[in-house]
């Protein structure tokens, strides 16, 4: 059989790349929306305790770093500020991004000891201070949706 004589031009079924926004699934700003407030409140929680029994231990931490005591009151910012920022969905990536700088001066202050290691059961010693830093990423790296006061397109969230 001679295939030679067929003349059809072949035809591929790969679609063209997408030049736009990519299709939104129905429960992206839902997700977005947990886990703003799960990363939102949790962290918040610690930033109240702060408030309410003040920075003096973060300082002396700073202090013994070689650094100014004062720069502990940083952390309200990173505790306080930023999770009400994520709660309320305006300047969500602003933030979002304040929690993953607040966290990595947490883990080179107080965690460091701690980085490579494991608890008796298997599970990374900082896996709750890791929770905290790579959800806040990605609260940073997805934004608000649209459940926020900023609204999907806020140029921030």
């Amino acid at each position: 059989m001679d295939m030679s004589t067929n003349t059809a031009p072949r035809t591929h079924h790969h679609s063209a790349p997408a030049t736009g926004p990519l299709p939104h699934a129905p429960g992206d700003d839902a997700g977005k929306l947990v886990l703003r407030l799960a990363v939102g409140v949790l962290v918040l929680l610690h930033g109240i305790f702060k408030l309410q029994h003040g920075v003096g231990f973060i300082g002396g931490m700073l202090e013994k770093a070689g650094l100014p005591g004062v720069l502990a009151y940083g952390v309200l910012v990173g505790e306080v500020l930023a999770p009400l920022l994520l709660i309320a969905g305006l300047f969500t990536r602003a933030g979002a991004a304040i929690i993953v700088v607040n966290m990595l001066v947490a883990f080179a202050l107080v965690h460091r000891a701690d980085l490579f290691a494991l608890t008796s059961q298997g599970g990374w010693a900082l896996e709750l201070q890791g929770l905290y830093l790579f959800g806040a990423l990605a609260v940073m790296l997805l934004g608000a949706g649209r459940y926020g006061l900023g609204g999907a397109q806020g140029r921030f969230n």
